[in-house]
């Protein structure tokens, strides 16, 4: 069967097809080979239990198609036959570092974001003259990926829908706070020294908070909470987006956020002298809530934040500048620029 030709239309504005290859992020468990089996399985799971059905990799990617569609594009995805046959046609490549195990297409290729979680991983990544520039997420991640490939990365983020994620702030609230619990390393240690602490500090006030666990909720639920919510802490270790504290914002529950500046994931001490510098709320303005740096700020931090906490407009920052069309808008020029000769 032939295929169509695809043709670059530079006029601006102009509605010309996205062609973008996208895998889930998958790891193995309980023994090699594990995520097969986790395929068949889990739609069968998703149907039993409330916890999340959509990584925050894929709600990012879905976002992005949301947004391209939105402003015209045709968005095609995972199509290798037709890229194949319109070799010079720019591709998009998202997600699953397994993408790029043998990668045939000819095609100019837009790399990210998600494949690699920093340079050192794939220092000698531009010597394939078919990648052009990366996709990078968040600006200390942006700072991260320059230091190996240098003039070769742009920005992006993942664009916020506030229809989705309506307004809270209207109605009756019953909760002072979500204590939203995304932690991933030295998880122990830090459910006794940072966790345990700010729920004592919170009853000693008499303020009443509710735990959620990242990956252990859904979306109903959480719509749920932020209805009833007067404020979120969000504790991480840094972000390269941050959708769900992004998604608060939308709903105008302001944010309190521990952001220790620094980047904890475990191959930082593999690949630099020094922590990179890092943050678990990249998108963020005083409008949005507070931050604190550690347990010793955290009463200060909170009593600035309550005198504060009717006041703050995290909303009226998302809409400024987390759109689904500036998102949409930023990806396309930077996909169509490596169209051109």
């Amino acid at each position: 069967m032939a295929r169509r030709s695809l043709t670059y239309d530079p006029t601006p504005g102009a509605a010309n097809p996205v062609l973008l290859f996208y895998k889930e992020h998958e790891n193995d468990s309980l023994f090699p080979g594990d995520r097969y089996l986790k395929r068949i399985i889990r739609p069968i799971w998703q149907k039993l239990h409330r916890n999340q059905k959509v990584s925050g990799f894929g709600m990012s990617f879905q976002a992005m198609c949301h947004g391209l569609s939105e402003a015209g594009h045709e968005v095609i995805v995972n199509d290798y036959a037709l890229a194949r046959a319109n070799p010079g046609y720019p591709v998009g490549v998202i997600g699953n570092l397994s993408l790029l195990d043998n990668w045939t297409l000819p095609n100019p290729a837009l790399l990210g974001p998600s494949l690699y979680d920093q340079p050192g991983q794939a220092p000698d990544l531009f010597e394939d003259k078919r990648f052009r520039a990366y996709v990078c997420l968040a600006d200390w991640m942006y700072d991260l990926f320059e230091t190996q490939y240098t003039g070769k990365c742009v920005k992006w983020f993942a664009g916020i829908d506030t229809e989705a994620w309506p307004d809270r702030s209207g109605g009756p609230k019953t909760l002072d706070f979500i204590i939203y619990d995304k932690i991933h390393w030295d998880y122990e240690a830090y459910a006794e020294n940072l966790i345990e602490p700010i729920r004592r500090e919170l009853d000693a006030r008499g303020l009443s908070h509710r735990t959620i666990r990242y990956r252990y909720y859904d979306h109903p639920l959480y719509h749920e909470l932020l209805t009833a919510a007067r404020g979120m802490i969000f504790l991480s270790e840094n972000e390269t987006q941050g959708l769900a504290y992004q998604e608060a914002m939308s709903c105008n529950v302001p944010i309190l956020a521990w952001d220790r500046g620094y980047w904890a994931d475990p191959q930082a001490a593999e690949h630099f002298g020094s922590p990179p510098k890092a943050s678990c709320v990249p998108f963020f303005s005083e409008a949005c809530g507070g931050k604190f740096t550690g347990m010793e700020e955290f009463t200060a931090s909170l009593d600035r934040f309550m005198e504060r906490r009717d006041d703050y407009r995290p909303r009226e920052f998302v809409k400024a500048t987390l759109s689904p069309q500036q998102s949409a808008q930023t990806y396309a020029a930077a996909y169509f620029a490596i169209a051109k000769p």
